[in-house]
């Protein structure tokens, strides 16, 4: 699911990756809330809250706001740039060892909010689960050439929308069985990433109510197994001097 990119990939791999992360992006959104009362994941709402701050001149908030969205980008441009170096390595590995990077340093956030129980704990943990939004988000839009975003709700939904109605007009009007075929897998491919996004923000708040910190340490390990078999091919690859193949365009 993290070896191929672009055209190269299926209907079945993008709809595999873009639900799985999804659902890890909707428990993250939602235990981070339960944690430090923000979403992580929800850039328009954390937008839309800085506006509303500084027209009321809550300065703290505002900063807190803007932090959050500073880290995501932050996240963004990270995975802009290991993406960029893997194409130019032809390493297309590069997209599963994002998400071990993910994995790490949610494990370690999850570490964190059980050892500091004062201090800086909200702010660690605010903008530590907005950069990995960010991270995962840019990740899964690259790979799968912007048709999968995992924690961008807002515009899963607009093509959800946008979908049901050809499916409607070409229920109405039968033409190209094809252009049904493309269809019903779009439908079936946005639809359930939301869909993912919310059982996974269902499933995170309950697991943060039942075990706090220890939600966020489950989670890691779902990433660990969706990332280790494109990083153990690229591995095997390495240890048997195969050469690798030229930068991806």
């Amino acid at each position: 699911m993290l070896l191929r990119e672009g055209e190269a990939r299926t209907f079945v791999m993008d709809r595999r990756l873009g639900c799985s992360l999804a659902a890890v992006a909707g428990a993250v959104n939602a235990a981070g809330f339960l944690a430090v009362g923000y979403y992580s994941a929800n850039m328009t709402g954390n937008l839309s809250r800085l506006s509303m701050d500084l027209r009321a001149v809550d300065l703290s908030s505002a900063v807190a706001c803007l932090g959050l969205i500073a880290a995501f980008v932050a996240g963004a441009v990270l995975s802009a740039f290991l993406v960029n170096a893997g194409r130019r390595h032809g390493r297309p590995a590069i997209y599963a060892y994002s998400i071990l990077l993910e994995a790490l340093l949610l494990a370690l956030l999850g570490a964190l909010d059980i050892a500091l129980r004062v201090g800086p704990r909200e702010l660690v943990l605010a903008y530590g689960l907005s950069f990995l939004m960010g991270l995962q988000n840019a990740t899964v839009t690259r790979i799968s050439g912007a048709r999968v975003r995992t924690t961008h709700m807002t515009g899963m939904l607009t093509d959800f929308g946008i979908e049901l109605a050809d499916w409607l007009d070409a229920v109405r009007r039968p033409g190209d069985p094809g252009r049904m075929v493309q269809v019903r897998e779009r439908l079936a491919l946005h639809g359930g990433i939301v869909l993912s996004f919310a059982c996974g923000g269902v499933g995170g708040a309950l697991a943060y109510g039942w075990w706090r910190a220890g939600a966020l340490l489950g989670l890691a390990p779902i990433l660990v197994w969706l990332a280790l078999p494109g990083a153990m091919a690229d591995l095997r690859d390495r240890l048997s001097g195969a050469t690798p193949p030229g930068p991806v365009a």
